[in-house]
């Protein structure tokens, strides 16, 4: 018998949370309700689910996927982002593919880690899953008198339409997951 237990599988066999639960019964729902997205759906599932607050009262449903089911995932990224905003309302989504982080090897040790597990390798592609449909055209670091440090984002004009209401849900998000103050924006196109 198939169940939303299905769609949530956690590292460790650990045990998901509430709202972890209901995050994999909307997609187990989903997956039997909608007939476009039934055979999409059929083999996916989620390592986590975490709520992240946004500016505004508002709230960020972030989903982690397995690393493996990203491309899949790729494939119904906006047709399922739009149902389970529906299902999850006033509440944005967003899909992240599960990433680790390796610490570097000691000193004299022959092991090398893969450049796609470094800390800052990580933290590149999570900011190209986090806009996702949209691509990134530049990044701008700025650093400040006190120290600080801000990064500008600019995401492709052509998908300003899709995009331009969760500037604000990106930046918090990565926020979250980061710590590094973020900004997103469009390019400005000279006439």
């Amino acid at each position: 018998m198939f169940t939303s237990k299905n769609k949530i599988h956690k590292d460790k066999d650990a045990e998901p949370t509430e709202f972890e639960e209901s995050v994999a019964q909307a997609l187990f729902d989903l997956e039997n309700t909608s007939q476009d997205l039934k055979s999409d759906l059929k083999d996916l599932y989620i390592n986590s689910a975490i709520q992240v607050d946004v500016a505004g009262n508002r709230k960020a449903l972030v989903i982690h996927v397995p690393y493996r089911l990203r491309k899949s995932f790729r494939k119904v990224h906006l047709r399922l982002v739009r149902e389970l905003e529906k299902k999850f309302s006033g509440r944005e989504v967003v899909l992240l593919a599960t990433r680790r982080i390796v610490r570097p090897p000691k000193k004299g040790s022959a092991v090398q880690r893969p450049r796609t597990r470094t800390l800052t390798a990580v933290h590149e592609a999570m900011l190209e899953d986090l806009v996702y449909p949209a691509e990134i055209v530049g990044k701008r670091t700025r650093y400040r008198v006190d120290g600080s440090k801000i990064t500008k984002i600019f995401l492709d004009p052509k998908e300003k339409n899709n995009t331009e209401n969760k500037l604000e849900t990106f930046g918090a998000v990565y926020r979250k997951l980061t710590g590094k103050d973020v900004v997103f924006e469009f390019p400005i196109t000279e006439a």
